[in-house]
């Protein structure tokens, strides 16, 4: 099975999503999920920051999980080590989310391909930021 990595679809993702959840979104400027997110709210996207650890980003509350996120989700994007992807897989499949982003460094073949058979779109170890820089920007 292949992941999204053709630029024609990842284009038609990032353009038709209006919603994205960052998993692993950090209230810390240093980090990447900050800068990540902070870029996308920018482009006009609608983020969910979803970290149990914190109560806010950004002056919005955090999520501790996706089913708390009070919107439809178009995109999960994962900031989160791999060997937690297979929970955070089985929380986008029980939403309903229509895509499944792991950022640089985040592989998990299994995890993805029981995505890509519940209907998600697959884009794996890609930057989202990069990605609609390069492509929608």
């Amino acid at each position: 099975m292949t992941w999204i990595n053709d630029q024609a679809t990842i284009q038609r993702l990032l353009m038709s999503a209006r919603t994205i959840a960052i998993v692993g979104h950090s209230d810390s400027p240093a980090r990447d999920s900050y800068r990540v997110g902070l870029y996308l709210r920018a482009q006009g996207y609608r983020v969910f920051a979803v970290n149990p650890t914190i109560s806010q980003v950004m002056g919005e509350p955090s999520y501790p999980d996706l089913a708390s996120v009070p919107e439809p989700i178009d995109i999960v994007d994962v900031f989160r080590r791999p060997q937690v992807v297979p929970a955070i897989v089985d929380q986008a499949i029980a939403v309903g989310a229509k895509a499944l982003w792991l950022q640089f460094g985040v592989v998990h073949e299994a995890a993805a391909r029981r995505a890509q058979a519940a209907g998600l779109d697959v884009v794996m170890d890609r930057c989202i930021r990069i990605e609609h820089e390069r492509l929608v920007g």
